[in-house]
């Protein structure tokens, strides 16, 4: 067994280390009960956690090395991906892919049809050339904005088109971890705020949009801006999550109105998504960055617990320099240390003894003490390796996807002026069974365990308890196999 694990093994009412284990397992009756040891390091584990954004986490000069990333997140305009009509720029898809595979990233990305820099649309520069409608719109004080009218057959068939095939190449692909369901608005934001001429495309045709995404992206999964709740409610109806672009803006538009306390409410209860989360992540994106946050003396502890709360799985900073202060990085270690799934093993028991062909009943107790579910319905896998260090792989039938983290009430006037903390998940009761090969020698194995993909036997999520071998498994406990 590895040494330097951290754990229990009881056997009747004795306390043993593993050092002493080994001495002292065959003398004590079934069953063993192990109970490891929680770790409060910060965890990087797929599909959660901090964005680094159009940087892979290599790339990011900003990014410290004491954060981990697992997402690469950005978003383009409409021409970049489909530069000439019916072509999508692949190798440049599939090259972003492969530098964010190389840092040990997924991407995750955007795209946008309505730019709101005068001289740089997002939509492509063909489009009017084959009858797409281009209007000429305004926000705020810029002026003579190109942007493309999705109500028009054309442009709108053409960029369905568009959706329907980057689906067909993307949807599934392992390194990619979600897709924002953009399109429409400014930046893809689902609204067309301070125009006074431009507005949203009809109704059915957001809905034609929203179909779209769902339909070419089955097994990706997606998220949608906030911003149209008419909208978000239809696009969640079909699966999908949500993401909010503004966390931590607590008055800097303006002294009577907020995103954290007016707009976030508003919207989450108008498209009745407060419960999304436990089927779809949310996402979110800081106003400005931290950097402001903390010049307007807005409390981190406020923004992070509010996130934590609304059950956030990512947090995109935009690549920013973090902001200086002595209790910046403790706020955001400890915000980082719940944000997405975070998983304890609290118990293990097994028999001692086995045969080979046995049934091995694994009895367990898991805690999700994270901000929300893991959304990837990987498996829990044991390993035996001998004293020879040859080792099998048994997949258990558990999966990971139901373990759900605590609640609050929140969007209430109580929550809005104090988030508390988040509390932890309930503790599940997990019962897994394996059969042992018949053709396994007999001998003492080491057991150990491993959260493996949905269809790999590699470890894939990395366990809040201490003891984590190099090769991502956790060596736990022993097994005697004679005949």
């Amino acid at each position: 067994m590895n040494r330097s694990t951290a754990l229990i093994l009881i056997g009747t009412t004795v306390l043993l280390s593993p050092c002493a284990w080994g001495q002292q397992a065959a003398r004590h009756s079934d069953p063993v009960t192990v109970v490891p040891e929680e770790a409060d390091e910060l965890l990087a584990n797929p599909g959660m956690g901090w964005q680094t954004f159009h940087h892979t986490r290599e790339q990011d000069r900003n990014l410290p090395d004491w954060i981990p990333s697992t997402v690469h997140y950005a978003r383009w305009g409409w021409g970049r991906l489909e530069p000439r009509p019916g072509e999508i720029d692949y190798a440049f898809l599939d090259g972003v892919l492969q530098e964010t595979r190389a840092a040990g990233q997924q991407l995750a990305f955007r795209v946008m049809c309505c730019s709101t820099s005068p001289g740089r649309p997002y939509h492509p520069d063909w489009l009017a050339d084959v009858g797409g409608r281009i209007l000429i719109a305004d926000y705020g004080t810029q002026k003579e904005l190109a942007i493309p009218d999705l109500d028009d057959p054309e442009v709108l068939a053409r960029h369905l088109h568009f959706i329907h095939r980057l689906g067909a190449r993307y949807d599934g692909h392992p390194d990619v971890d979600h897709v924002d369901l953009g399109t429409v608005g400014w930046w893809g934001e689902w609204h067309m705020s301070s125009s006074t001429i431009a507005t949203m495309p009809t109704v059915e045709n957001r809905r034609r949009i929203i179909d779209a995404y769902a339909n070419a992206f089955k097994k990706t999964p997606l998220l949608m801006l906030i911003g149209d709740p008419e909208s978000l409610a239809y696009a969640t109806e079909r699966g999908a999550g949500w993401r909010a672009d503004c966390l931590g803006d607590m008055g800097g538009f303006s002294k009577t109105w907020c995103h954290m306390c007016d707009a976030y409410p508003q919207l989450v209860r108008k498209a009745d998504v407060a419960d999304t989360w436990r089927t779809a992540p949310v996402a979110w994106e800081s106003c400005w960055d931290m950097r402001r946050w903390v010049s307007e003396g807005w409390p981190l502890r406020y923004i992070f617990n509010y996130a934590l709360a609304m059950h956030g799985s990512h947090l995109n900073n935009k690549s920013a320099p973090l902001p200086e202060g002595d209790d910046v990085r403790q706020e955001i270690e400890r915000f980082l240390r719940r944000l997405g799934y975070r998983f304890v093993l609290r118990e293990l028991q097994h028999s001692r003894n086995a045969r080979p062909g046995d049934s091995l009943t694994l009895a367990m107790k898991w805690q999700n003490v994270g901000s929300a579910p893991c959304y990837r319905p990987y498996r829990l896998a044991y390993r035996l390796t001998d004293e020879r260090g040859g080792s099998q792989i048994l997949i258990g039938d558990a999966t990971v996807e139901q373990w759900m983290p605590g609640t609050v009430d929140v969007l209430s006037e109580e929550f809005l002026k104090d988030p508390p903390d988040l509390p932890p998940g309930e503790i599940v009761e997990v019962v897994d069974r394996t059969t042992l090969p018949a053709s396994l020698p007999t001998g003492r194995y080491t057991l150990g365990i491993a959260i493996v993909g949905e269809h790999s036997a590699d470890p894939i999520v990395r366990l809040a308890v201490k003891g984590r071998s190099p090769d991502g498994w956790y060596p736990l406990s022993e097994i005697i196999v004679h005949e």
